[in-house]
């Protein structure tokens, strides 16, 4: 059998994103994987994946264990949180890129995450993991040793950029653009989960009224993995459904992952300035008494 034949990509910075800073080619991170000043971390749904073999150098951000409060349905406190990079080797002049499966779902969830703490040099890998290893780029499964992080963050401030039940009661009543990532079976009702997954999640089914149908995955050529260009973007969120840059945003699914990869499109990509993400998503909407549900 003849070997793939891998698409090509442009570059990144003319690709006309807001942002294009936020974003780095698998070369940049070929480049970079002894520079002792970046922390290459993967995050993926498969939390076993990463020990099967990854870049090297990279280390492992499990989105179940080391992100969420073991407790409570919430994320780290401030000194937790402090605690999880610095014993990652991360300090305050790291520039911290991340990667992961499933075209960069779980890559851009703890982008958000860091985010929420105000963290400010970070970056992703676009393409992700499957890019990586589709170049035929090396995996190893060394696990790296990195000396204690010195990084001091500050307090999570959630109100920018995260949207809680209340908030999109709110929205709702004041007809706010809200945007449905799941996939279609989702959206309409027919799933309480992806196609491929155990249908499970919630006891309702269907989309939070008002909500606009736009997959997460539109945002990404399935071919090269890779975020898709502003201008294509520009047609799928603002031409066809009529977001608008300027406008309040709420993003969500069904536990608020791949709608992290819609407001990082949204936010880096298309410059959108209030955007939030609704981690809470269907788990929690379809599980509320008395909470409105629209179905097509």
């Amino acid at each position: 059998m003849a070997d793939k034949v891998l698409k090509g990509v442009s570059a990144i910075e003319q690709r006309g994103y807001a942002h294009p800073e936020v974003l780095v080619s698998t070369d940049w991170v070929a480049r970079h994987l002894d520079d002792p000043r970046v922390r290459l971390i993967e995050s993926d749904e498969d939390v076993l994946l990463y020990e099967t073999g990854h870049i090297p150098g990279a280390i492992k951000l499990d989105w179940v264990a080391d992100l969420n409060d073991p407790l409570v349905r919430d994320y780290l406190d401030r000194d937790h949180f402090q605690r999880l990079l610095r014993g990652r080797g991360i300090s305050s002049d790291s520039t911290v890129v991340f990667y992961g499966d499933k075209n960069n779902w779980w890559a851009t969830y703890a982008f958000w995450v860091f985010r929420l703490f105000g963290l400010e040099n970070l970056k992703v890998m676009d393409g992700g993991r499957l890019r990586w290893a589709e170049e035929g780029r090396p995996i190893v499964t060394t696990l790296p040793r990195h000396a204690e992080g010195g990084i001091r963050i500050g307090d999570r401030n959630d109100k920018p950029i995260r949207a809680f039940r209340d908030d999109v009661m709110a929205h709702v009543k004041s007809h706010g653009r809200l945007v449905d990532v799941r996939s279609p079976e989702e959206f309409r009702g027919e799933r309480m989960h992806m196609p491929e997954y155990p249908n499970e999640g919630a006891l309702r089914g269907g989309h939070i009224p008002g909500a606009r149908s736009i997959p997460w995955s539109r945002a990404v050529d399935p071919e090269t993995h890779c975020f898709r260009g502003a201008a294509e973007l520009k047609t799928i969120y603002m031409q066809e459904h009529g977001l608008k840059a300027n406008e309040e945003t709420i993003v969500y699914c069904r536990i608020g992952e791949r709608s992290s990869h819609t407001w990082f499109a949204l936010t880096y990509l298309l410059g959108f300035s209030k955007v939030r993400n609704y981690d809470g998503s269907w788990t929690e909407w379809g599980n509320l008494v008395r909470a409105p549900v629209e179905k097509p």
